[in-house]
């Protein structure tokens, strides 16, 4: 059984620990793969492992440390990744038969920076086929489930990441968000899920770099955590021409370190709120519950609430022309050659985007630009909208989405989940911080909005909203 201090662990204690000789980066790397092998059989997070490489790669990271090497934030630290983030030698496999047996000969940008950082790699986590959908499943490796209750959803495309930390496997890991998905299984698995603003973790080729609807980010137990990671993967890519200008050195902060305030205030700090957003939204009872008793929180810590809210009418529009386009440039060539091999959700944005008129796409980007001054409208007097982020408790998972909410018919499989996508559509940073928890002990994540490029500031809101709850203090009973 694994030590269960070490266990639970925030990722700035862990390598705190290592960098002062406490415990060793080999030691460290034991109690992580031990905690897979009794954790894993039940919850599937973990679907692919390289024991030998990450024992090298941590007797490494020791003799650096007797060396008395300058050592990296997160040195000696053990890290699984996405299945979407490509790792150099090991697999990545998308969750698709098709690359089921795929392996890169480079990192993707996040993984390189994690690596210069220190971090020990040992396996990737389960997602859904091509990332699409908020239900960790696929043909490949089968279904993740959540640690609070193995009937249930671990959500996705994170999902992996997601069950990986709510069952002490680590502390921390990447991840990756188009309508929510580092959100979704924040809120699913009672950890936080941060979508940072575009151009903080740089898209670069051979991926689009002028992308901006799918963010690279982290999740974690914590939001130091996740202030942690961003400033290690933050900054300036010569390569992408979208990359914003400031290092991850913003995020680099006092309040965000081991000694974190115990006494968060939010005086002068301006709010919108609305779990539904003024009924736009269909949102289980039991939530809707949960969500809004955070209004009273917000206030308590000095924040001043009111109930006004964007107008986000042209987002659905700008959410589902730019998500079909996009499902075009990354997979139309194989669905064009593998028609029959791929899942029909993903076939069916494909086809939706190789439909669109050109019309439709202008029309679109009309939509965006009257978005983008309703946003910038709301945030001249306001510092962060508050809303659920998930519009249902964890569900069943045997069925690949919920297709009703309070009665009131889904359309598709994007529906559920439409709390994310709206708010992807903005291009703001979002972030989703346990809330609670259901009757049934199943876990509810609120959702914290920012103007674009206020990285930084939302992470304090959310920091502050995690003390003076420390709903993610509650760990799950494996």
């Amino acid at each position: 059984m694994v030590d269960n201090e070490l266990l639970w662990c925030s990722t700035r204690e862990l390598a705190a620990r290592i960098a002062a000789k406490d415990i060793s980066a080999r030691e460290a790397l034991e109690a992580h793969l031990e905690r897979i092998d009794e954790v894993n059989p039940v919850i599937n997070a973990v679907v692919t492992r390289d024991d030998e490489a990450a024992f090298a790669q941590a007797e490494a990271a020791d003799a650096a440390t007797a060396r008395g090497e300058s050592l990296g934030a997160l040195h000696g630290v053990p890290m699984t990744h996405k299945d979407t983030h490509d790792t150099a030698g090991m697999r990545t496999t998308w969750g698709s038969p098709l690359m089921a047996e795929r392996v890169p000969e480079t990192d993707s940008l996040i993984i390189a920076r994690l690596r210069q950082a220190g971090i020990t790699t040992t396996g990737k986590t389960n997602v859904p086929e091509f990332a699409a959908g908020s239900h960790t499943f696929n043909e490949v490796f089968g279904t993740t489930v959540n640690p609070y209750d193995p009937t249930k959803s671990a959500s996705g495309s994170s999902g992996g990441v997601g069950a990986a930390l709510a069952a002490g496997i680590q502390a921390s890991g990447d991840g990756s968000d188009m309508g929510g998905s580092l959100r979704s299984p924040g809120s699913f698995n009672n950890v936080v899920g941060f979508r940072p603003s575009n151009g903080r973790i740089p898209h670069t080729p051979p991926a689009n770099p002028y992308a901006w609807l799918s963010q690279s980010g982290f999740m974690a137990r914590t939001v130091s955590d996740v202030a942690l990671l961003m400033s290690v993967a933050c900054g300036p890519e010569p390569s992408a021409p979208g990359s914003l200008p400031e290092s991850g050195g913003v995020f680099d902060l006092p309040e965000f370190g081991l000694d974190a305030h115990d006494s968060p205030d939010l005086t002068g700090t301006r709010i919108g709120f609305s779990p539904d957003l003024a009924g736009l939204l269909p949102v289980e009872d039991e939530v809707a519950d949960i969500v809004g008793a955070a209004a009273g929180v917000l206030s308590e810590l000095g924040a001043g609430v009111d109930t006004v809210i964007p107008d986000l009418s042209d987002a659905d529009e700008v959410f589902g022309v730019r998500r079909a386009l996009d499902f075009v440039g990354n997979w139309g060539a194989l669905y064009e050659a593998h028609p029959d091999r791929i899942k029909d959700s993903v076939v069916w944005n494909i086809r939706m985007g190789l439909g669109l008129t050109g019309a439709e796409v202008a029309s679109a980007e009309a939509a965006r630009a009257r978005l983008h001054s309703e946003v910038d409208r709301f945030f001249s007097d306001h510092d962060a909208l508050v809303l659920t982020t998930c519009q249902v408790l964890p569900f069943d998972a045997g069925i690949e989405y919920p297709t009703r909410i309070n009665g009131v018919q889904l359309e598709n499989y994007l529906d559920w989940m439409r709390s994310l996508c709206l708010i992807s559509a903005t291009g703001c940073p979002a972030v989703s911080v346990p809330a609670g928890f259901s009757a049934s002990g199943l876990p509810v994540g609120v959702q914290i909005v920012a103007r674009p490029g206020a990285d930084v500031e939302l992470l304090r809101i959310a920091h502050a909203f995690e003390a003076a709850t420390a709903h993610h203090t509650r760990h799950p009973q494996l």
